[in-house]
């Protein structure tokens, strides 16, 4: 069977249907409706937002539409309130580990499309799955996202190998204790072979919510090229039993107003199907430079940083309860700007070629086959510090996962902001594992301080002891201390 028509069947099923739950036209519509809000308009939006609800589209489109300095400034403080109301003052590391670089798409934004000739194309062994591993735990990381190109060497048994050897890779300071996966669209029963070896999140991006666009972007003949395949991915993995799901937009593609309202429809369409369990994490990355690949450096759409500020805050507002993921695509300096408005996760120590951990620990060499261009290379130890002189606290948390705080159990925490509670102790936990197994001196002093802080706040918790008591076993050399 050619490769590219594997999924046929499935996809004409999607064919059948009138109309799938993004709307171009109605989108258009409610952004055109609020296009001149009152700052009236904006204060009775944002006080519902308050309450820790997802907002409707015609709420989250007055958002967009605002362009009045002063309430707009109201939208950044009150994104800063909800995201530590719900999860404090931490904020989760991870990095990816790239297993392949074949891909039979032709996406024509992305460096790893089939007709990019300089590309050196490389799928990743499972003993250099390993490798990379190892470099990855040397440095620190107990969280992954393994990144797969769509090809025939990397179907879903692959991915279900290398997530197994990722598993079972130890060093002397231990293992990745959760690994997530960024994917093609798969079957339901195949997101159950993920699901049963332990699986995190599965993040399938839809790259652009607009109809047009994506069928420009992807051609037809591809197996990226059906839209509803990739739109219903996700009610696919729920479908498998994996209620961890991470959606995403690269914005830059198209308008990233629509994208905005795209994602909120996307977080409904989820609500309303499985008993209230929508994303628990979503990504917005903007296009970068991609290798050979032109229309990455002549956007129509291209997002200028104070839309991106703006766009984060209002995600936060419209789904306030999600996992919001801020990539090493930006620049420090723009991270640094939009962490404080609603981020709660970020990428650190990246390297997004394949083998690229291993090859940069030999000679320095660069990678030269990268899917895009990162514009934050610091490494862990730098950044980690740096969000400890911010006063956030750092986390390597994989405790939700590991207790089955996953779909509807971790909405129900997040929801209510009960969160919180198990994500500071954890961070602590964590980040003091980092600090006495990797950190740098300079990194190790200012980020025990942090340690100290938070613990103070903690004095009238009940479970204060438990937590103070979790620091002294993991200085005494016990690792892997949950809360």
């Amino acid at each position: 069977m050619n490769f590219t028509q594997k999924y046929a069947k499935e996809m004409a099923e999607y064919d059948k249907m009138e109309k799938d739950f993004i709307d171009d036209d109605l989108i258009w519509k409610q952004l055109n409706e609020a296009s001149t809000p009152s700052k009236e308009d904006v204060r009775r939006v944002l006080k519902k937002a308050e309450q820790c609800v997802r907002l409707e589209p015609e709420e989250t489109a007055i958002l967009i539409q605002n362009q009045d300095p002063e309430t707009i400034e109201e939208m950044y403080q009150l994104a800063y309130q909800l995201k530590h109301e719900v999860y404090a003052d931490r904020l989760v590391f991870f990095a990816p580990l790239y297993c392949s670089d074949e891909c039979v798409n032709r996406c024509r934004y992305c460096g790893f499309r089939c007709d990019n000739g300089v590309m050196k194309r490389k799928t990743l062994s499972l003993e250099e799955v390993a490798e990379e591993t190892k470099v990855m735990i040397e440095e620190g990381q107990k969280r992954t996202i393994l990144v797969y190109g769509e090809s025939p060497n990397t179907q879903v048994d692959y991915m279900v190998d290398t997530v197994k050897t990722v598993y079972n890779t130890k060093t002397e300071h231990g293992e990745i204790r959760r690994a997530n996966i960024n994917c093609a669209p798969l079957r339901a029963d195949e997101f159950a072979k993920l699901k049963d070896i332990g699986i995190g999140t599965v993040q399938v991006f839809q790259e652009t919510y607009h109809h047009d666009t994506y069928r420009y972007m992807h051609p037809k003949e591809t197996m990226k090229g059906h839209y509803r395949w990739r739109l219903y991915s996700m009610d696919r993995a729920m479908e498998g039993g994996v209620d961890d799901m991470g959606l995403g937009v690269l914005f830059g593609l198209y308008d990233w107003r629509f994208e905005v309202m795209g994602l909120l429809y996307h977080t409904i369409h989820l609500e309303e199907k499985f008993n209230g369990v929508g994303p628990h994490t979503i990504s917005f990355p903007r296009v970068t430079f991609a290798n050979a690949t032109p229309l990455s450096r002549e956007l129509k759409y291209k997002v200028s940083d104070e839309d991106f500020k703006k766009l984060v805050a209002i995600i936060r507002l419209s789904v306030p309860y999600t996992g919001m993921i801020c990539t090493a695509r930006e620049p420090k300096e723009v991270r640094d700007q939009v962490i404080p408005l609603g981020v709660s996760q970020i990428d650190a120590g990246t390297r997004i070629g394949v083998g690229a951990y291993a090859k940069s620990k030999k000679a320095n060499q660069l990678n030269d086959s990268e899917q895009f261009t990162i514009h934050d290379d610091n490494s862990l130890d730098d950044v980690v510090k740096t969000v400890c002189e911010t006063g956030e606290i750092p986390s390597f948390c994989t405790a939700c996962y590991r207790a089955g705080r996953t779909g509807e159990e971790f909405m129900k925490v997040a929801k209510s902001k009960f969160v919180h509670n198990y994500c500071i102790p954890n961070a602590m936990f964590t980040l003091k594992e980092y600090i006495l197994d990797y950190a740098t001196e300079d990194t190790a002093k200012i980020a025990n301080s942090v340690i100290e802080k938070h613990l103070a706040k903690l004095k009238d918790k009940p479970y204060y002891e438990q937590v103070a008591n979790g620091l002294k076993r993991i200085e005494a050399g016990e690792r892997d201390v949950k809360f």
